[in-house]
């Protein structure tokens, strides 16, 4: 029987809960944690979705009430998260349960971060003096339950909201915030459709690559996206082409869980560009990121000659150089019928220097494999809207 088919439980960096079906268990966590009337948070597409009437149900047989907070976009905004906190108050909740894919795990951490103290929002943001946080104020129990394989975000305390007044998306975040339990159920991905699966499947490879080009010694993240490409590699095609392959749906969902512990260590360019097009354009994160890939790669080319080599094996390529990379990348798009330039995304060449400006403050340009300036990104981001790959 395959690993993939059988459960597993892991403790790094947070209690995973890994296996087919165990989705039925959410409601017994949730009394260990003694939750007993946890928000349930997810997006907007996600409500009338089978998959929550199966989490109440679980909850319901463990004498677990609930409520179910939707209002969340695909790129969650500021006032949904003022929204949920005034809901989980409301409700007296006491824990939070963040699932569906990256918006509603993103949605249900940053509600975390505000339901217990009267700390604005903004005042998380990453690239600010970390909020300080009273000991009567702790962050609720946060279960993330992931429902496609891609963002990663269910072992991690960061979330991506867009801030609605200054047009960004920004990272909100504090260490102390991380979730009580990672439960991964291969199941629920079993309906996403071919496209979706497709999508999510590269955000997770792009985390996973992104993370190991970020320069810096960092082993443990290191040898995590290596085996994270080796297993995205191996089953990202099998899933688009057999959707109900549950062993090519696990290797996805634990693929795509290592990728989002790889990028503990940081991100790069494509990630940054899609935070900041996804902000003005609403476009699918993942789709974004699969769409800018090729751009950023042959700006980043002159910096990847160390990576090469262990990337190309991990992708299971026989040539170990630049252009079988970039080839393999390219042919991987083609074949999940990904388009081949932002414009075809609606992003027009006119918003290249505005978008520039944004992307230059986001974390993940920090971590770039290769320094940039506006300029750079700009000379970028007009290479993804007219010419792609």
């Amino acid at each position: 029987m395959s690993y993939l088919l059988s459960n597993h439980d892991w403790s790094h960096p947070v209690p995973i809960a890994y296996g087919p079906g165990r989705l039925a268990e959410i409601g017994k966590r949730c009394v260990a944690l003694d939750m007993k009337n946890p928000l349930i948070v997810t997006d907007k597409d996600s409500r009338e979705l089978p998959f929550i009437l199966r989490t109440q149900s679980s909850l319901e047989r463990q004498g677990v009430g609930s409520q179910v907070f939707s209002d969340i976009s695909p790129n969650p905004r500021d006032h949904e998260i003022r929204s949920a906190k005034g809901i989980y108050r409301k409700g007296n909740h006491d824990g939070v349960i963040a699932i569906g894919g990256g918006s509603g795990m993103d949605g249900g951490k940053a509600t975390c971060l505000t339901v217990n103290n009267d700390i604005d929002l903004w005042y998380f943001n990453y690239d600010a003096p970390l909020a300080e946080v009273g000991a009567s104020d702790t962050f609720p129990p946060l279960i993330c339950v992931p429902t496609t394989s891609g963002t990663g975000a269910e072992t991690e305390s960061t979330a991506m909201i867009t801030d609605t007044q200054r047009g960004m998306k920004l990272c909100v975040w504090h260490p102390a915030l991380k979730p009580s339990l990672a439960l991964l159920d291969p199941e629920l991905t079993l309906a996403l459709p071919a496209h979706l699966t497709a999508w999510t499947g590269i955000d997770a490879l792009v985390h996973a690559m992104e993370a190991y080009c970020v320069p810096g010694f960092h082993p443990q993240c290191d040898g995590t996206a290596l085996e994270a490409i080796k297993l995205i590699s191996r089953w990202l095609r099998i899933a688009v082409a057999d959707p109900n392959n549950l062993e090519a749906r696990g290797g996805m969902q634990v693929g795509a869980c290592l990728g989002g512990i790889a990028f503990l260590k940081g991100l790069g360019l494509v990630h940054a560009i899609s935070h900041m097009v996804g902000a003005d354009y609403d476009t699918h994160h993942g789709l974004t990121n699969a769409v800018v890939l090729p751009a950023v790669t042959r700006f980043n080319a002159p910096m990847l000659t160390e990576k090469l080599a262990p990337m190309t094996a991990a992708l299971g390529l026989e040539g170990d150089g630049y252009e079988d990379f970039y080839r393999a990348l390219c042919t991987l798009l083609d074949e999940l019928d990904i388009p081949r330039t932002l414009a075809d995304l609606g992003v027009p060449l006119s918003a290249a220097p505005e978008l520039a400006r944004k992307v230059h403050r986001d974390a993940a340009a920090a971590t770039n494999a290769r320094p940039v300036s506006v300029a750079d990104i700009e000379a970028v981001i007009e290479e993804a809207i007219v010419n792609g790959r």
